[in-house]
């Protein structure tokens, strides 16, 4: 026997009203799990699908359990009984357990499992009984049809009131049967002065009553066994959730009230699942196409969300290089002024260097005058010397001493021609070279004037740009601010719309799940019906696909 570890001693407790559902093949694989089966077991439904039902056994169960439930079920029977199951996680609980055999064409196709919660009663006292088994200590016990009964003469006695209806009513006719039998016998051997006429009509009395007792039997079996066997069957094809059964016999008695209430049963339930079938694959196209939707919806908001995201961070990285281009404008601007102020001050320097040159031409042109004037007093001087030689050479030997002095007076005045001379065309080179300067000053006066004018237009314009970068980088920050919002609103509807993908998924399953559970009844073949409302919401399903692509 499969043991499955590891296991605990948490009492997982089912909730009040909830059932287990489960469908298996012949050989015990589940092929279908309800949701709550999926949360109590704690299994997904991928690791249920196609697996032994034995994955939830737990090792407390014996195996004489599962033996006999087997036995009664390969029989056509419903077996019946309490069952202690394992979670994944090693938790157990516990269920009162219905397994039916579910019926085909008269034949077994497999087999469905409703587990409900079961009273601590129950509980407590098939764990007792079940420890028993485990224990070794269930010599005179045995499990009969999910009961546990006690084994022996006395248990085999009391079976006896356990008999079906058609074989109590067999065994009480043919126990009637021999003492009918017995009497007849009897009146023959009877001793004394009884005529042969008075045996004969008793004995044909017991013959009757054997004969009467023998149509009573087959009237029975007639009106109430073959009946409630049908009405069984019946019963049974209903509880697997075959629900193509006919029940074509008509009759006026109880049995037949009994048949009559099975038919309409039949026919109301095979209706109900019919309609319910019929909707609920309208409602699983409808939710598919809605989940689908709802999922091509959920990548393109995501794929919005992500695209909005990059934008919001670039209008992040533009802001920050705008607000950079603002504080270096900002900076340019401040530099501008500077140069501004000191483009003015260099004006103003030149302009004094304009009045000093003009300054330095005219003391140039007095000192060149003053020269003239030496270089006059030199050639007068020259012209007095030159006479006082002739004085003094007139004067003969008396004036020879004056002679020397007009000599070196003479001399004097000619070197400080020469010198006069020398310094004249000094200034004249100067007075050229400081025209010429005056005249580099004057255009680099009025150059600087030019140039101070430009770097006025240029503070000017850096301002306006300064201004213009600040306003631009407001705009920015509030346009930044609005993308951010804008990305905070889509992440939420990106959010939104995965919970409702998410609900709708959820939803398209459970749906699958009602569909596969309503799929467990077998209905008579009908011609398939297009209902409006499907059309409806499948054109709209669709054309919400289409708008979606079309964005």
């Amino acid at each position: 026997m499969r043991v499955n570890t590891p296991i605990t001693q948490n009492e997982y407790v089912l909730n009040e009203g909830m059932t287990i559902v489960s469908t298996t093949d012949l050989q015990g694989n589940i092929n279908y799990a309800n949701q709550y089966f999926i949360e109590v077991s704690g299994f997904s439904e991928m690791e249920l699908l196609g697996a032994p039902q034995n994955i939830l056994r737990h090792p407390d169960m014996p195996a004489e359990a599962f033996a006999d439930l087997w036995d009664t079920i390969k029989t056509g029977m419903p077996w019946t009984g309490m069952v202690k199951n394992r979670c994944k996680n090693g938790d157990f609980y516990w269920v009162f357990a219905n397994i039916t055999p579910v019926i085909e064409n008269g034949r077994p196709i497999g087999y469905m499992s409703v587990r409900t919660k079961p009273t601590r009663e129950q509980i407590n006292e098939a764990a007792a009984l079940y420890k028993s088994f485990k224990d070794g200590n269930s010599a005179n016990l045995a499990i009969r049809n999910g009961r546990v009964v006690r084994q022996g003469w006395a248990a085999k006695l009391a079976e006896w009131r356990k008999l079906t209806l058609s074989q109590d009513i067999a065994l009480h006719c043919i126990i009637l049967g021999v003492v009918l039998a017995i009497l007849g016998c009897a009146v023959w051997n009877i001793d004394g002065d009884t005529s042969t006429a008075t045996r004969s009509w008793l004995s044909g009395a017991a013959a009757a009553a054997v004969a009467l007792m023998l149509y009573f039997w087959a009237h029975l079996h007639n009106s109430i066994v073959a009946p409630l066997g049908d009405a069984i069957t019946v019963a049974r094809k209903m509880a697997g959730g075959d629900l193509t059964g006919v029940i074509d016999k008509v009759r006026d008695d109880d049995m037949g009230q009994l048949m009559a209430a099975l038919r309409q049963t039949n026919i109301n339930l095979h209706s109900i699942i019919g309609d319910v079938r019929a909707n609920f694959e309208d409602i699983r196209i409808t939710t598919a196409e809605i989940a689908t939707g709802n999922m091509d919806l959920s990548s393109r908001t995501e794929s919005q969300a992500s695209s909005l995201e990059q934008t919001a961070a670039s209008m992040e990285e533009l802001t920050s290089t705008v607000q950079n281009s603002a504080d270096h404008v900002a900076t340019a601007n401040d530099l501008a002024v500077q140069a501004s102020t000191v483009a003015a001050k260099g004006g103003t320097i030149v302009s004094e260097v304009v009045t000093t040159m003009d300054e330095i031409s005219t003391s140039s042109r007095k000192i060149l005058d003053i020269i003239g004037l030496i270089d006059g007093i030199a050639f007068q001087t020259n012209i007095l010397a030159l006479n006082a030689a002739v004085e003094a050479a007139r004067a003969g030997e008396h004036g020879r001493g004056f002679a020397v002095v007009a000599g070196e007076v003479r001399s004097l005045a000619q070197r400080s021609a020469t010198a006069a001379k020398e310094v004249k065309n000094l200034i004249d080179h100067s007075i050229a070279t400081v025209n010429a300067g005056s005249v580099l000053t004057s255009n680099a006066g009025a150059t600087m004037t030019e140039v101070i004018a430009s770097v006025a237009r240029v503070t000017e314009v850096m301002d306006e740009i300064s201004s213009t970068t600040r306003e631009q980088n407001q705009g920015i920050g509030q346009v930044n601010q609005a993308v951010i919002h804008m990305d905070g609103i889509t992440q939420q509807n990106a959010a939104l719309v995965e919970q409702a993908a998410a609900a709708a998924t959820s939803l398209a399953q459970r749906t699958e799940s009602v569909a596969q559970s309503i799929g467990i009844f077998k209905l008579k073949a009908s011609p398939k019906r297009k209902a409006a409302g499907v059309g409806r919401s499948v054109g709209a399903g669709v054309a919400a696909r289409a708008l979606l692509k079309a964005r």
